[in-house]
């Protein structure tokens, strides 16, 4: 099987964890005897293009000629037998799809965000949830409000780029939902079901786990949407030591905030940024991992790595979050784990629930809010041992790279089978 992967890289500046995706995916690939063809553009290639090639970037969002014409290339040469798009912004665009459909290769598009209806991708404008231009043929308000890159000059030109290309992102051929959140935004744009498919990125095996730790890990980019302002007052709640330590680790806008509250409070520990070896330390420390993110994050890779280290997960009800903690019901698909929410049974050592509370396979869901949060962190402490074991089981099960790379194969292969009967 020879398939096309097309990217553009985001800025090396700017750490990406879908760079990080892509990158695996083509390793495992590989390795699983798919011979991968990659077509990658980097934005760090913009400063040194020529003046010519400079000026056409204003309009490579929609259509980029040179990516079509080496794409164009590339497909007549090797006749690959499906193209996996990506990133398309800004220097392949999504003309990709019309390029690979003419020369008769079926797309698959992995979906990292919600660009298909939102200019920034995040659906989050000013510290909360917003969704004003669903629904509409152009985002005005992503221009008013200078959602894409704070420029109303790029917010205008990315919201036309989504209403040009409104008819090719509905031909593409099948989608890769990374959760059932974002299989539900391709619904609500239009997608019919027979298209989507729910596959989730995998992290590498850690190994066997440490046993359990003790209190709380924090872990990711200290940044407002990340919520650790709602962690921080539901924390407050608490007396100082009856939870255990609050391990935060990251950097980011935020750290300030962190820094004061380890200053604040002996049971608060800034970790800073961490390496490898110290993320897995925080980890084998800790026995419950915080996911409290407050817009709708689309696959906080954090989670997938708490549970593979054999830790349960207690995150906002927000976004990827439940289907990553095996809470969002029947909607999960056969293959991907159970759909069955647990809920408290007598002897079965799990206390009764609070009100906004869920408990899943590997952890619990909140309402994204204090009072909320603050009643869920004891139930979290008492209950994180015995979710420990469910917790790594959902992780071999669902996000294990070997039992993703063969979902992915398997969804390639539909694909070519199709093209071949045609």
């Amino acid at each position: 099987m020879r398939i096309v992967v097309a990217h553009n890289r985001y800025r090396e500046a700017q750490p990406s964890g879908e760079n990080t995706i892509v990158d695996a995916e083509i390793a495992q690939l590989t390795a699983a005897g798919v011979e991968v063809l990659p077509f990658l553009r980097s934005s760090d290639e913009i400063p040194s293009m020529s003046k010519p090639a400079k000026a056409l970037l204003p309009i490579s969002p929609i259509w980029a000629p040179k990516a079509q014409h080496d794409l164009d290339r590339l497909l007549t040469e090797h006749r690959p037998d499906v193209l996996h798009l990506h990133n398309p912004y800004p220097l392949l665009s999504p003309w990709v799809v019309r390029t690979a459909h003419k020369r008769g290769v079926p797309v698959v598009q992995t979906v990292h965000n919600y660009r298909q209806v939102c200019s920034s991708g995040l659906y989050f404008r000013d510290g909360v949830i917003c969704q004003d231009c669903r629904g509409r043929t152009l985002g005005v308000p992503a221009i008013v409000h200078r959602c894409y890159r704070n420029s109303r000059a790029q917010s205008a030109l990315m919201a036309t780029t989504l209403a040009v290309h409104r008819p090719t992102w509905k031909s593409v051929d099948r989608y890769i939902a990374l959760t059932t959140a974002v299989a539900d935004h391709l619904r609500d744009y239009g997608i019919p079901d027979e298209r989507i498919v729910v596959k989730p990125n995998a992290v590498p095996d850690p190994g066997t786990p440490a046993p359990s730790g003790n209190g709380f890990l924090f872990m990711g980019r200290l940044s407002p949407e990340k919520g650790l302002d709602l962690l921080l007052a539901a924390w407050r709640r608490h007396p100082v030591g009856a939870l255990g330590p609050l391990r935060i680790a990251g950097d980011g806008e935020l750290r300030p905030l962190a820094e004061a509250a380890a200053d604040e409070r002996p049971d608060v520990l800034y970790l800073g940024q961490l390496d490898r070896s110290g993320v897995r330390a925080a980890l084998a420390d800790s026995s419950v991992v915080l996911a409290t993110s407050t817009w709708h994050d689309v696959l906080p890779t954090v989670i997938i790595e708490a549970l593979a280290a054999g830790r349960p997960v207690l995150g906002t009800a927000l976004g990827g979050i439940p289907y990553l903690v095996g809470a969002d019901g029947p909607r999960e698909p056969a293959g991907t784990g159970p759909a069955e929410v647990a809920t408290a049974a007598p002897g079965d050592g799990r206390v009764a629930l609070p009100s906004g509370v869920q408990r899943g396979e590997a952890g619990w869901v909140v309402a994204p809010e204090v009072d909320v949060l603050a009643a869920a962190l004891p139930l979290a402490a008492a209950e994180a041992r015995m979710l420990a074991g469910p917790a790594r089981s959902r992780y071999e099960r669902t996000f294990h790279p070997d039992v993703i790379t063969k979902r992915l194969i398997d969804i390639y292969a539909g694909l070519a089978g199709g093209r071949a009967a045609r």
